[in-house]
């Protein structure tokens, strides 16, 4: 697995966790809809700290300035 995704992917990434986890806390989702956040949110979380995406690859993404 080479990384594919640069560090502003991994920040919007991990900003976009934090509030969909606020959103559940906070009881404005609920549901089949807070479910599916916090999957999204795990995943999210998971992908910017391995620093790979496996939906990327199919379309040749990479948002790593370090292209290797």
């Amino acid at each position: 697995m080479t990384a594919n995704m640069g560090t502003v992917d991994r920040i919007i990434r991990i900003i976009l966790a934090i509030l969909f986890v606020l959103l559940i806390v906070t009881g404005a989702v609920q549901g089949v809809v807070a479910t599916i956040l916090g999957i999204l949110a795990v995943v999210f979380v998971l992908t910017s700290i391995i620093r790979f995406c496996p939906g990327y690859v199919p379309f040749n993404i990479n948002t790593d300035r370090k292209k290797t």
